[in-house]
């Protein structure tokens, strides 16, 4: 039986096809970071005070710093109070400034928000304060609950209705979730949005990068998976400088999804990937292809290559049961689950926590793109040099150290933000997808599922102090496995 390596070496293994196909995935890459927008860029606890326009009712000509000490109570400290009002009363004006209120409530009428940052953000359109402060958690949540359901769902489909179409579709769940999410009438309906737009993150980024890797000869393999972790990293410092122009969520989302609109409409006319049509026996759709490759790199492949095909009529089946019979692949699959889950909890913590560094947001975002661009650039090189087990295991002992020693810098330091803008350029080298998508590819989708529950984990990590302090011990005690 011809090997598809051969095949695809006759095609040409990295030629105009390849580059074509790289180019046109790695784009949507670029925009899968936008999707983190509208929870990245959101002041959690913006500068604020009731809105107590009632009063004008009494004394329409009064200025805003006589409304604001007439109806607004004062906190120790003197400054207003963010969450608390005087109850309104059906008084004069002169009777309020004599008597004064003293019976507080909880702001009726919503709020008035600072604009000194942001124009708007899900925190002011949703009034997501005080009471409700903890629902921008719930929204993280539901963006990783996505993510995982995603992955769940496009992973296993993709090995029986092929990459093509498992990238194809997650593609227009992140177009029109993103549109829809910036057109958001109401809190739930953007809480769908970003659930579905979750659900084409995970399906597009797993089959994406395996569509991508099928296709390559296998010394330029690592290049599409580092291009791909390369173009979203350029894309957190695209979304940072969009965030800065616009300063408004709703608009943001609106502009990022049309890059994403351009994107499903070319996105049908990428290919399958040839190695899975044979595998599926489905052996003249993938010579088609293999021609198609080869007249595109402008070379021949022999016809004795083809009359050597054996059509693979029985499909081998038993998913995940497959790692768990063997003992070597169930102990490796553990091992990097764990590494992996480890990576991506830490990952999208110090991501989910940008807002809270002290620095510019926006300036703090575009470093984090900026510092990953060289970490992949290096990835792919140190892969080809030192091989996938050394380059895990380095990035790991790296990504997990600069962590710890987050530990060692007094809090509130200057400093301290800076290591962590360290850390996340370690771990940002993501060395366990090239190592799965290179060794064991048919054992990514397992393990990509099963460590998408570190999003769900990330809103804990964030909102209690003690497990976010723990998050960089988790991060280098899974080493010694």
């Amino acid at each position: 039986m011809a090997d598809f390596g051969v095949m695809l070496r006759a095609a040409g293994d990295f030629g105009l096809f390849q580059k074509i196909l790289l180019i046109a995935i790695w784009f949507p890459f670029l925009l899968l970071s936008f999707i983190f927008a509208s929870v990245l860029f959101a002041d959690s606890d913006p500068e604020r005070h009731c809105n107590t326009d009632w009063i004008l009712g009494a004394g329409p000509n009064m200025t805003e710093e006589e409304q604001l000490n007439l109806t607004v109570p004062r906190e120790p400290d003197g400054s207003l109070s963010r969450c608390l009002m005087y109850a309104p009363v059906n008084w004069t004006l002169d009777s309020i400034r004599q008597y004064g209120l003293n019976h507080t409530t909880a702001c009726r009428d919503g709020w008035v928000y600072d604009q000194t940052l942001y124009q708007a953000t899900i925190v002011t359109d949703f009034d997501l304060v005080c009471d409700k402060a903890n629902e921008l958690a719930v929204a993280q949540t539901v963006l990783g609950a996505g993510i995982l359901i995603g992955s769940l769902l496009f992973g296993p489909l993709g090995e029986s209705f092929g990459r093509r179409r498992t990238t194809q579709i997650p593609v227009l769940f992140l177009f029109i979730f993103t549109l829809t999410g910036g057109l958001s009438p109401n809190y739930y309906l953007y809480l769908a949005s970003q659930f579905g737009a979750g659900m084409g993150y995970g399906g597009f980024r797993m089959n994406a990068i395996v569509l991508m890797t099928e296709w390559i000869g296998i010394t330029k393999r690592s290049l599409g998976a580092c291009g791909g972790q390369f173009s979203g990293a350029a894309g957190l410092a695209c979304m940072s400088g969009i965030n800065y122009l616009t300063r408004d969520w709703r608009l943001a989302q609106l502009v990022m999804a049309a890059p994403m609109g351009l994107v499903a409409v070319y996105i049908w006319f990428i290919p399958e990937s040839a190695r899975w049509l044979l595998d599926r026996g489905r052996t003249e759709e993938a010579k088609e292809l293999i021609l198609k490759a080869a007249a595109i790199n402008r070379r021949t492949v022999p016809e004795s290559l083809f009359e050597k095909i054996t059509v693979n009529k029985t499909v081998e089946k038993g998913g995940i049961w497959v790692l768990i019979k063997s003992p070597v692949l169930r102990k490796r699959f553990l091992i990097i689950v764990f590494a992996w889950f480890a990576l991506s909890l830490t990952f999208i913590c110090l991501g989910f926590n940008v807002g809270k560094f002290g620095l510019d947001i926006f300036l703090t975002e575009l470093l984090f793109g900026l510092t990953e661009l060289p970490a992949h650039l290096l990835c792919f090189w140190l892969l080809e040099l030192a091989g996938r087990k050394l380059c895990l295991m380095f990035s790991i002992l790296v990504g997990g150290l600069v962590c710890l020693s987050i530990l060692a810098v007094p809090a509130g330091s200057t400093h301290s933000r800076t290591h962590y803008i360290g850390g996340r350029d370690s771990v940002g080298v993501w060395v366990t997808e090239h190592f799965w998508l290179v060794v064991i590819c048919n054992l990514t989708t397992g393990c990509h599922s099963i460590s998408r529950t570190a999003p769900l984990m990330t809103c804990i990590c964030i909102h209690c102090k003690a497990l976010w302090i723990r998050v960089s011990y988790f991060v280098v005690n899974h080493m010694f496995l």
